[in-house]
């Protein structure tokens, strides 16, 4: 049996605006459909199953500024990723091999795969950012705790051609070209870091102070 959470759209949400949300949630897919390499990617990742997994943050979220903003899909995303949940095995050697088969399966997309268990985030952050950091129960707590309410975003595409899609923020901030911070974790310093990179690509983002 699968070990995923399932989630309807903003189940754990803050938005003041569900129903909206509902429909930026299908403008998202959209999107997403209309990116050959894109639904590629979503396509192999379903033999990342029976763990729980997301495709997230910066691949979906650019393509839709991108989408916007009437620049190329894959314009400005450097990176692809894609998070999982194993608790059972906090080992690197078994995260290492997840990404050597992200590797090998992804190996006709020219976007780099950064493939990450969020069950051992908490060995490795510490050092990595200096910030202490329990470890997640879930891998949804995982995307609660992204830099901004606009990236704590992951979807995945479900073997019966469903969608699941999970914003614990909603997507407005998303669709308005909004970046705020999302203070769970990150410090002012890797925010305006993170905002300041994305603003050099995409000039119409909507910068929130810290």
């Amino acid at each position: 049996m699968q070990r995923i959470l399932q989630y309807d759209l903003l189940s754990n949400s803050t938005s003041k605006n569900p129903a909206e949300d509902a429909e930026l949630s299908q403008r998202l897919i959209e999107i997403i459909t209309g990116s050959s390499w894109l639904m590629n990617l979503f396509h192999g990742a379903q033999t990342l199953e029976p763990h729980p997994y997301y495709i997230g943050a910066g691949c979906l979220v650019q393509t839709v500024w991108n989408e916007l903003t009437e620049r190329p899909l894959n314009y400005g995303i450097e990176d692809i990723d894609i998070v999982y949940y194993d608790s059972a095995d906090l080992s690197y050697e078994s995260e290492d091999a997840m990404i050597l088969k992200a590797k090998a399966l992804f190996a006709d997309i020219p976007i780099p795969v950064d493939m990450k268990n969020q069950a051992r985030v908490h060995l490795w952050y510490p050092d990595k950012f200096g910030i202490d950091l329990k470890p997640y129960t879930t891998l949804e707590a995982a995307l609660d705790t992204w830099p901004t309410t606009a990236t704590c975003l992951g979807a995945r595409l479900n073997r019966d051609g469903s969608w699941q899609i999970y914003a614990p923020y909603g997507l407005e901030d998303l669709f308005r070209l909004t970046v705020r911070p999302n203070k769970a974790l990150i410090n002012e310093t890797i925010y305006l870091s993170k905002a300041r990179k994305w603003a050099d690509k995409w000039p119409e983002l909507q910068i929130v102070p810290w």
